[in-house]
C-alpha cells in the first residue's frame, strides 16, 4: 500500500512515542546521514546491518576443506579524491544514486565506503571509472 506521494504507507500505530519520532527523524535523513548512523550503531551496539550469513556445518567423516572459493562480492573503498576533486565528485554520482550536495559531502569526508557487496565486475567498473577520475579506490 503506498500513499498520495508514491512512499510505503506503514502502520506506527503500535509505536511507542519514541520509537515513532524515531522513525520520522530517520525519514528525513540524506542517505550519508543514514550510513554513518548504521555505522556507529554498528560500533556501540556490537552488531552488523549485513544480512547473517548461513554457516554450513564440517563436512562428513571431517575430510580436509576445499579448495578455498575466490571472493565474488566486495565492498567498494574510497580513500582518497586526488587533485581533481569536482571529477571525483561526478564519478561518484555516476556510480552511485547520489545527488550533488551528498556526493560532495561523502568525497570531503574520505575515506568511506561507496558502496556495499557490489559484484566483482560491477566493483571493478566502479574502481576504473573513479580512478580515471583522480579518485584512490580499494576493492575489500
Amino acid at each position: 500500500m503506498q500513499n498520495s506521494e508514491g512512499e510505503k504507507a506503514v502502520d506506527t500505530s503500535k509505536l511507542t512515542k519514541n520509537a515513532t519520532q524515531v522513525v520520522e527523524l530517520v525519514e528525513k535523513m540524506s542517505i550519508l546521514e543514514l550510513a554513518d548512523l548504521v555505522k556507529v550503531m554498528e560500533d556501540k551496539f556490537g552488531v552488523s546491518a549485513a544480512p547473517a550469513m548461513m554457516m554450513a556445518g564440517p563436512a562428513a567423516g571431517g575430510a580436509a576443506a576445499g579448495p578455498v572459493e575466490e571472493k565474488t562480492e566486495f565492498d567498494v573503498h574510497l580513500t582518497g579524491a586526488g587533485s581533481n576533486k569536482i571529477g571525483v565528485i561526478k564519478a561518484v554520482r555516476e556510480v552511485t544514486v547520489l545527488g550533488l550536495k551528498e556526493a560532495k559531502d561523502l568525497v570531503e569526508a574520505l575515506p568511506k565506503v561507496l558502496k556495499e557487496g557490489v559484484k566483482k565486475a560491477e566493483a571493478e567498473e566502479m574502481k576504473k571509472k573513479l580512478e580515471e577520475a583522480g579518485a584512490t579506490v580499494e576493492l575489500k
